[in-house]
């Protein structure tokens, strides 16, 4: 697969190159990154160095699209799709504790949501998004995507030294990308059915 560039408003999406290292490796010290994402706990520098070439190849052979998304001129956080099948893919990201809270990430994941829906980007017929249960953060980001919750996985997300219990929810090309209510987000899920 060819690499894309993608743009935003405020944003570029593009690959990681080795001039991002320090930025990759700065920001995957952060606490909740190394908690919430697959990264490596300790995260050295050696996996940032690893990880521009991992990328390069998995955009070359077709099986993940990996961006920088970048404002100001810093390297904001990442996001790209994942586990990709042939009609499906999971959007995965992660943000700067410095670039939060600012609606970067809805740009970005919009910007990326479309090129994983169109034609001539990678023609998917659904994207899902999965967190570890209590990522409200994450959550609230795949919500505000347009992405419908459909339930918990349990102990579905292997860490390195645990398993977690997962979020999921998806979106379907033809998905009105409103907001809807998420029951994890909005007052709690509904009590469980006793027999």
């Amino acid at each position: 697969m060819d690499v894309v560039v993608l743009r935003t408003e405020r944003c570029e999406l593009s690959p990681p190159t080795d001039a991002d290292v320090d930025e990759i490796f700065e920001a995957c010290q952060d606490p909740a990154i190394q908690r919430y994402t697959t990264v490596p706990t300790p995260y050295l520098r050696e996996h940032a160095e690893q990880f521009i070439p991992r990328v390069e190849r998995h955009w070359a052979e077709g099986r993940e699209a990996t961006w920088g998304i970048r404002h100001d001129g810093r390297l904001a956080g990442m996001i790209g799709l994942y586990r990709r099948e042939p009609e499906t893919a999971e959007l995965g990201f992660w943000m700067a504790p410095w670039a939060r809270r600012r609606h970067l990430l809805t740009e970005a994941g919009s910007a990326v949501i479309d090129f994983g829906f169109e034609p001539a980007g990678m023609s998917l017929a659904r994207i899902e998004w999965r967190a570890v249960a209590g990522n409200t953060g994450s959550a609230r980001v795949a919500r505000a995507l347009g992405f419908r919750y459909e339930g918990l996985l349990r102990r579905a997300l292997a860490g390195p030294s645990h398993r977690d219990d997962a979020w999921i929810a998806g979106l379907l090309p033809d998905d009105d990308r409103s907001p809807v209510a998420w029951p994890i987000l909005d007052g709690g899920l509904p009590p469980l059915a006793t027999p």
